[in-house]
Parts: structure tokens; sequence; C-alpha cells
């Protein structure tokens, strides 16, 4: 299996649908709303960068990168459809954003690892900081 990888802002709507597919799979959007593939094209647009992985036709891996473009970024939404786990992809995404970050001039590069995946982004590179707790406004 041939996996190409790219950073997109302008998503095609069948990049979308996949993307979209792949907020849903991780359980970070809910139901399919008319509006989502506008939301989702407003978060692309918005992000310092976004990568994505395709094969077979379709986007099997994503991540996306904030930043004010001078100094701090986060990268989040970094997810790889599972049944293309363990192959190196989810590595090769984070690698690409951190990779992206610093050719842009940005070296602080950090991230909320969500339960489950400290070892993955700490063979990444990335390690804990001491006496932080991320944190989250709740709506």
């Amino acid at each position: 299996m041939q996996v190409q990888y790219a950073f997109i802002s302008k998503p095609t709507a069948g990049q979308l649908d996949g993307i979209l597919a792949l907020y849903r799979m991780q359980g970070w959007w809910g139901p399919s709303g008319e509006r989502d593939p506008e939301m989702a094209g407003a978060m692309i647009r918005g992000s310092h960068c976004f990568a994505v992985a395709e094969a077979e036709g379709r986007i099997i891996g994503m991540g996306r990168a904030l930043s004010d473009g001078v100094s701090d970024a986060y990268i989040q939404d970094v997810v790889v459809d599972p049944a293309f786990r363990g192959r190196g992809i989810g590595s090769r995404i984070v690698e690409d954003l951190v990779h992206r970050l610093r050719h842009d001039g940005i070296d602080w590069i950090g991230l909320g690892a969500e339960a489950g995946t400290h070892d993955f982004y700490r063979k990444a590179g990335f390690t804990e900081l001491p006496g932080c707790l991320v944190m989250l406004k709740k709506p």
C-alpha cells in the first residue's frame, strides 16, 4: 500500500468527507450535520498547517497545528484510521507537522496528549512539562 502525505489548505469535497469521517471515528465530532463540511473547511483554513495521509483513494490519517505564526504552536487532532494504525502513519504526520513548524521559525511546539497516547508522543520527542496540566474551559 502506498501512502501519500500532503499539507492541504483548500480541501476537496472528498477530502472533507474523509476528514469528517476520521473526526467521527475518533469520537471528536457528533452525528452528521449539514454545516459540517463548512466548519471543517474553516478549521483547515484557520490552522497554521493541516497534514493528511491518503491511501487507496481516501484520507486515512490527519493532524494539524495551530500557531500565532511567530513563537508558539500546538499540534492537535492527530488520528489514523484504526485499519491503518501501527504502520508509522501517525508518526510521519507528527514528523511532517514539526518539520513544517520549525521551517516556519516556530520552535516551541506543544500538544495535549490523550490517555493512551503518551508513549506515542514520547517516541516522537515530546516530554511532559513539569508542573503543567492541560485544562479546558467547558461551555
